[in-house]
């Protein structure tokens, strides 16, 4: 079930809302949380049910660590480091099974010739999110000591709203709110808010990504079939990825946290207008802040951060970047992709070491600077989504090369088409292959996404900086526009980060 989908508006959302509150507030607030944990199952189970075994299995064997981890102490008092070992140790085992096993039996076998045979698993949805915010739970509780009950841990892991693709939360963030009262309290500001975030959400994905979608996967998926790319298609394509995947991924985290709201729950802000960062460091505690958030604490820091020295620092960000590329899925793109922003954070630090080193102030700079600068990220930023969305190698070469023009460089007619005036200035001019020729959509179309899109990236204002000056109000509009989308647009496309 899919949060733009018109079962989960028009029926899901508004029956599970409805009973949630009349269950607490006429009955008792814990019948309404095993509702939610109910109707979250259901939400989950509604994709495949065979799978709700798996997630309800995750549950119960991750409360049951955390309560081993919170009862039993070695001679010294101190909880039992092999437990934590192995609860984590069978997170990781089964979610390797899931999402890995293919990948590593293929490798085997083109590295040893073999022909070892794995049946083929297909990729519980949302196992990446739930395993990390089970694995980072078990920690908490083994530093802590704060292990919840069954019915509240059950919800932490299953809440609908960021149970498919975060964000990944921490449940000292999440378990008291949901052992607050009056949160079974009806607000009507809560509701207003949450549906307005929804919106805005929802907007971003059905307008905003789907929008330049059939654009990016044309021209992709020409490029894993072999095909030629010249220099515009080439970019049009990355940059057409480069919006998609933000407004798609955006979208879905600003739905979610207007959904948790709706339930009077607060959710991380998982996005603060990346694209507009000044350099890779601050790109990352922008993107996905949440999974950078994981990264940093369960994986990055245990390493030893950088408390060893600037060489061993540089390393754990290696080693954590190509580990973060590889949890975004079984291939070696995107083991290339985390490695190549691994890459990118280790110059930025070496660049800033540098700079500090010429006593130069690293938080002042000129507007010149600073455009330079954002443009230097952005770019870096596309070019490393080309990766993440190729299927191979092969594949992202072809796209980069039309990037820099190596197969041409030449004003399709396209061009003079959408401005007519350029043709007084050139004598010739060629129809260009996948570059919205219109049998995939128009140019102008095309131009009026890209541009928009970049625009909103650049200079519109995110959800934080909205809700911070109480702006919503100025977001109503998007309803009406966004439903008829929902309504006559057709089926409901699947998030991009649901394959992760």
């Amino acid at each position: 079930m899919l949060f733009n989908s018109q079962i989960f508006i028009f029926l899901f959302l508004p029956l599970t809302y409805l009973v949630f509150f009349l269950v607490s507030i006429r009955y008792n607030y814990r019948i309404g949380l095993a509702w939610l944990v109910g109707a979250s199952l259901f939400f989950y189970g509604w994709w495949n049910p065979v799978y709700l075994l798996l997630i309800s299995f995750s549950i119960i064997t991750n409360y049951f660590f955390g309560v081993l981890l919170k009862t039993r102490t070695d001679s010294k008092g101190q909880r039992s480091k092999p437990i934590l070992v192995l609860g984590i140790a069978l997170n990781l085992i089964l979610l390797g099974y899931f999402k890995y096993a293919n990948f590593i039996v293929d490798n085997i076998n083109a590295l040893l010739g073999s022909s070892f045979q794995q049946e083929t698993t297909i990729l519980p949805l949302a196992i990446s999110f739930f395993t990390f915010q089970q694995i980072a739970y078990l920690v908490d509780v083994y530093k802590y000591d704060n292990a919840e009950g069954f019915l509240r841990y059950s919800l932490f892991v299953s809440f609908f709203p960021q149970l498919i693709a975060g964000p990944i939360v921490h449940h000292k963030e999440m378990m008291t709110q949901f052992s607050e009262k009056n949160r079974s309290n009806f607000n009507l500001e809560n509701l207003v808010s949450g549906l307005t975030i929804f919106f805005l959400g929802l907007f971003k994905k059905v307008v905003l990504a789907d929008g330049v979608a059939v654009y990016s996967s044309t021209v992709f998926d020409a490029a894993a079939s072999g095909a030629t790319l010249t220099f515009f298609p080439a970019w049009y394509a990355a940059l057409a990825y480069t919006l998609q995947l933000y407004f798609d991924f955006s979208g879905y985290a600003d739905m979610a946290i207007g959904l948790a709201k709706m339930f009077g729950i607060q959710l991380p802000l998982n996005f603060n207008s990346p694209y507009k960062s000044k350099n890779i460091i601050e790109f990352w505690r922008r993107w996905h802040m949440t999974l950078s958030r994981f990264l940093r604490d369960y994986l990055y820091i245990p390493l030893g951060g950088n408390r060893n020295g600037s060489k061993r620092q540089l390393i754990n960000l290696m080693i954590t970047m190509l580990l973060g590329g590889l949890w975004h899925g079984p291939g070696w793109t995107f083991v290339f992709w985390g490695g190549l922003h691994g890459f990118y954070l280790v110059i930025n630090h070496v660049w800033q070491e540098f700079r500090k080193s010429l006593k130069h102030d690293l938080f002042h700079n000129t507007f010149l600077g600073r455009l330079l600068c954002t443009s230097l990220t952005f770019l870096a930023v596309v070019i490393s989504w080309v990766f993440f969305r190729a299927e191979t190698f092969d594949s992202a070469i072809i796209v980069l090369e039309g990037m820099i023009g190596i197969h041409g460089v030449v004003l399709p007619t396209q061009f003079v088409n959408f401005i007519p005036v350029i043709g007084n200035f050139i004598d010739s001019q060629v129809r260009v292959p996948y570059l919205a020729d219109g049998t995939i959509m128009g140019f102008s179309e095309l131009n009026l996404m890209i541009f928009t899109g970049l625009f909103i990236v650049f200079f519109g204002k995110n959800l934080h900086e909205l809700t911070q000056r109480q702006r919503l109000i100025y977001l109503i509009p998007t309803f009406a526009f966004t439903a008829q989308e929902v309504i006559f647009g057709g089926a409901a496309s699947e998030f991009l980060y649901f394959r992760f």
